[in-house]
């Protein structure tokens, strides 16, 4: 499936809906803060998860009680696509079952 660059326009429009998320640089970006280290290691095997589904994936990193995401779609020559907001949109509707604040 190809997979077109997102206009600036289209960017801000998507971010609107999903709180928290923003653009650095060619990349949608995302910190969550957790309740303990489990938590947040829980939180990365569930973002795991649905990325193999999606078959689209982030720099994920875990830190003590927290969890970052950066991505892009590289095939779109790294810039953020549609793709990518389906990913947060289904990071995000995992991550309210994890505790995070």
């Amino acid at each position: 499936m190809a997979v077109e660059p997102l206009s600036p326009k289209e960017i801000e429009d998507r971010l609107s809906e999903l709180p928290g998320w923003t653009v650095d640089g060619d990349r949608l970006t995302r910190s969550y803060r957790l309740p303990s280290h489990f938590a947040a290691t829980a939180l990365v095997v569930h973002i795991a998860r649905i990325q193999d589904e999606l078959d689209h994936h982030s720099d994920l990193t875990l830190g003590y009680n927290t969890v970052s995401l950066a991505v892009n779609t590289h095939s779109a020559g790294g810039a953020v696509t549609e793709l990518d907001f389906e990913l947060a949109r289904q990071v995000e509707e995992a991550a309210d079952g994890h505790g995070v604040s």
